[in-house]
């Protein structure tokens, strides 16, 4: 779930809240600095969005070897997402509070000890536990690594600074399938966390040797703590609900029916505690301005759909068309391709061409792609697997960063930091909880579908009585026989629920494009600068 840290997930990286502008008492790095700097600073980011999607291919592995069902097995990527969301609009707190050096390198190191403790784990329990604890430290390293690596540079190579972080935040999501799969088939899949602990030690080391001298001012602020425990219990039951919702019958749980409650009562006092409180935890009056509301809804609900797709797609492969993860990885690495040669066309022409015509696009083209996956079979090939997965990543680049300027229109500069941080966190526990919705239906839908598969079946008669005879002719006993004929049913049952996912999620799609016109465009120019960060 990395989450996606969907984290990835996860999946694309969603690009990370415009960071606030670094103060200028420090002069920029020059030479081997800053090339260290950069190094550093994209390789600690490179490893935060790697961990969000590099976990996708490898859940069937994981929920095998812990003895769960794949169903349970999303709990790593859920889990993930829900932390880091709740730790997201924390991170300017933290940053005045300890220094964004500090917080940063402090954040890395137990990046890396969570890591090595994920790969540790010998149950889902303490996978899940630990994963929660990796979203929680992966909240500052994406906003701070942007923030420290703009200190970094010239105020005139800026966009050349965000265009290289750009570019690393893209190349992850090819290489995390990819990775993950050969990993997972060639070695075993505690090592997709494990690989963390070098890369994260460097990364740290790096930091701060070059940057311990560059410490932003620190100081004391009053922190809204009633805020924060409402949001996580909130958020928490609220994501419990979803992932425990099926295994336990929904409301028929007295334990789904008690979390509902729960989340319902602690939002509706977080809602009026955050409009009253001096110092919110998240600034929810942002949402009475027309852009943001209608921008981070339709951002966060399309992340939902495109999060949700990107996980139940290597399920399916891996399940029920026989892939590993290895081939299931190469299905989905080429959505990077695309978008990291059209981001940077995107990143220069945002503040000329409209943002809400180029996101139309980007909604246009994702509904295309999941209509393409709506007509999968069983007997689909692997290239008619990569083609809408090619074309999904021209989609991805005209997405972000459009409707990222849109949501943070107008705003004055004062109020980005939060409004961005606000947006994350909307957007990172959609993705978490699309990824909960999008399983669920996916298993009652092939529920469904097998029940309308076997209704004309009868024992002894018509084409089930043929193939019954057929298979125990060629040796396989009558259990062993039903039971290949039911594998064949449930094979069916689950890609004709897949593509019902396909389908209806290209259909929201579709209606997502009225959100993004109820919107403003923003004034020509002053669109670049709220584009600029979400690379």
């Amino acid at each position: 779930m990395t989450a996606a840290n969907p984290t990835a997930a996860a999946g694309a990286p969603a690009p990370a809240a415009p960071p606030p502008r670094p103060p200028a008492a420090h002069p920029p790095l020059h030479g081997p600095a800053l090339l260290l700097g950069t190094l550093a600073l994209s390789l600690a980011t490179f490893m935060n969005v790697l961990d969000s999607s590099i976990a996708n291919v490898s859940l069937p592995a994981i929920a095998g070897d812990l003895g769960v069902s794949p169903g349970q097995g999303t709990w790593v990527i859920t889990s993930f997402g829900v932390a880091n969301a709740i730790s997201v609009p924390l991170t300017g707190w933290l940053t005045q509070r300890f220094g964004a050096v500090r917080l940063f390198t402090m954040s890395v190191l137990l990046f890396v000890l969570t890591s090595w403790l994920c790969g540790f784990a010998h149950s889902l329990e303490a996978l899940v536990f630990f994963r929660v604890l990796q979203g929680l430290v992966a909240g500052p390293m994406i906003p701070l690594s942007q923030t420290l690596l703009l200190a970094s540079y010239p105020p005139a190579m800026a966009g050349t600074a965000l265009a290289l972080w750009g570019v690393t935040t893209l190349v992850a999501p090819v290489v995390g399938p990819l990775l993950g799969g050969w990993i997972t088939d060639n070695i075993s899949w505690p090592w997709i966390f494990y690989i963390n602990v070098p890369v994260g030690l460097l990364a740290a080391l790096l930091t701060w040797s070059i940057y311990r001298k560059r410490e932003t001012p620190v100081r004391k602020l009053p922190i809204d703590t009633v805020g924060l425990s409402l949001l996580v219990l909130w958020v928490g039951a609220l994501q419990l609900m979803l992932d425990k919702g099926k295994e336990l019958d929904w409301f028929a749980s007295g334990e789904i029916v008690t979390l509902t409650i729960v989340a319902a009562i602690s939002f509706a006092i977080f809602l009026v505690w955050e409009l009253t409180d001096k110092h919110p935890v998240v600034d929810i009056r942002l949402f009475a301005r027309r852009n943001f509301a209608f921008g981070a809804l339709a951002l966060s609900v399309a992340y939902a759909l495109f999060f949700g797709n990107v996980v139940l797609l290597p399920l399916w492969l891996q399940q029920w068309m026989g892939y590993t993860a290895t081939s299931a990885g190469m299905a989905l690495a080429p959505v990077g391709v695309f978008a990291i040669l059209l981001t940077p066309l995107v990143g220069r022409k945002v503040a000329v061409w409209d943002p809400r015509r180029m996101a139309t696009l980007a909604f246009i083209v994702f509904s295309l792609v999941l209509w393409m996956r709506s007509r999968f079979t069983v007997e689909t090939d692997f290239m008619h697997i990569l083609v809408p997965t090619l074309i999904q990543g021209g989609a991805m680049a005209f997405f972000f960063i459009p409707l990222t300027t849109l949501t943070l229109a107008g705003l004055p500069p004062e109020r980005i930091p939060s409004a961005a941080g606000l947006s994350n966190f909307v957007r990172i526990t959609a993705g978490a909880m699309g990824t909960s919705i999008a399983t669920t239906l996916w298993e009652s839908r092939a529920a469904m579908h097998h029940a309308h598969l076997t209704e004309g079946l009868v024992q002894g008669q018509g084409v089930f009585a043929a193939t019954l005879d057929k298979l125990t002719a060629a040796g396989l006993s009558q259990p062993q026989a039903l039971a290949q004929i039911n594998r064949l049913i449930d094979q069916q049952a689950f890609t004709r629920a897949a593509d019902d996912i396909f389908i209806g999620s290209a259909g929201i799609f579709l209606l997502l494009i009225g959100l993004i016109w109820l919107t403003k465009r923003p004034a020509r120019g002053g669109a670049a600068a709220d584009a600029g960060g979400a690379h």
